[in-house]
C-alpha cells in the first residue's frame, strides 16, 4: 500500500518559515516534518510514498536526492576524488516526488497522481500534521467499513473542517468547513481511500475537502476512525515551537 502526502500548499499561516521553504520541509528535531510523517507510516510497514509537491517543490526534491549523501559516512581520496561510502543510514523507502503544479488544489493534486497510485487502496494525509494514530488498525477499520474512504476523526487543538457523526454509526453524516462556534471531532487527515475517489475529482480546481468529501458523505461512503491519542498540526510558529518542545521530551508520534 502507498502513502500519499499533500505537500504543495503555500503555508501562508507559517510565513515566517514558508517564505524560504515549503511547510512540509520545516524542521522538527532537525528533520522536516514530512520525514516524521513518513516515519509514522513506516512504523506500520508502509514504505512506498507519493509526495504531492507544488510550492517550492525543488526543496523536497533536493532533500531526497541528497538523502543518501547526508545520512552516510564516507572516505574521500582528495587526489583522485574517489569516494568510499560506509555506514549508510538511509531507510529502505521508495519515494516518488511529483510536481503537481503551483496553484493546483488538493483534489487536483491527488488526481494528478492517479497513474502512480494505481487501483489499490492507499493512505492519504497532509504534510504538516503528526499523530500516534495506529495506521494498521486504521487500514483494517477502513476495509471492514465497506466505505470508499475513511478519515481519522480527532479532537482539535484548534478548529478545522468538522465531521458530523452518530454515536453508534461509523459513517460520517455531514462535513463542513470550520466555524467559530464549532466543537467536537474534526478532520485529522490520515485517510484511507479506495481508487474510486478519483472519479469524484473533476480537475485541478477541485478541493478534496469540498465536493469530493461532500459526495462521499451524501452517499454514505465516508467512514470515521476515531483517534483519541496525540494529534497536532503545524499551522503557526506557535505550533512548530510546541512540536519542537514535544519532540525534545520524546515525540509521541514516533
Amino acid at each position: 500500500m502507498k502513502a500519499v502526502i499533500f505537500a504543495g500548499g503555500f503555508g501562508t499561516r507559517l510565513s515566517e518559515e514558508t517564505a524560504l521553504r515549503p511547510k512540509p520541509m520545516v524542521e522538527i528535531g532537525g528533520r522536516p516534518i514530512l520525514h516524521h510523517i513518513m516515519e509514522i507510516y513506516a512504523a506500520h510497514g508502509i514504505t512506498d510514498f507519493v509526495v504531492l509537491g507544488g510550492y517550492k517543490v525543488e526543496f523536497i526534491k533536493d532533500y531526497f536526492l541528497n538523502y543518501f549523501h547526508r545520512s552516510g559516512d564516507f572516505t574521500i581520496n582528495l587526489a583522485s576524488g574517489d569516494i568510499t561510502w560506509s555506514r549508510a543510514k538511509a531507510p529502505q523507502w521508495n519515494v516518488t516526488i511529483l510536481d503537481t503544479g503551483l496553484n493546483t488544489m488538493t483534489g487536483g493534486r491527488l488526481k494528478r497522481a492517479r497513474d502512480i497510485i494505481g487501483d489499490e487502496p492507499f493512505c492519504l494525509t497532509y504534510g504538516d500534521g503528526v499523530s500516534d494514530v495506529n495506521v494498521t488498525e486504521l487500514i483494517e477499520y477502513h476495509r471492514a467499513s465497506g466505505a470508499m474512504a475513511t478519515v481519522t476523526a480527532v479532537s482539535p487543538p484548534g478548529r478545522f473542517g468538522v465531521l458530523g457523526l452518530e454515536t453508534e454509526n461509523p459513517i460520517v453524516q455531514s462535513f463542513r468547513e470550520k466555524d467559530s462556534a464549532d466543537v467536537g471531532l474534526i478532520n485529522g487527515g490520515y485517510f484511507v481511500c479506495n481508487s474510486g475517489v478519483f472519479e469524484l475529482i473533476e480537475g485541478d480546481d477541485t478541493v478534496w475537502e469540498q465536493a469530493p468529501m461532500r459526495h462521499l458523505v451524501e452517499t454514505g461512503n465516508l467512514a470515521a476512525f476515531r483517534h483519541d491519542g496525540f494529534w497536532q498540526p503545524m499551522d503557526t510558529i506557535r505550533d512548530r515551537e510546541f512540536l519542537e518542545a514535544t519532540y525534545a521530551k520524546g515525540a509521541p508520534w514516533l
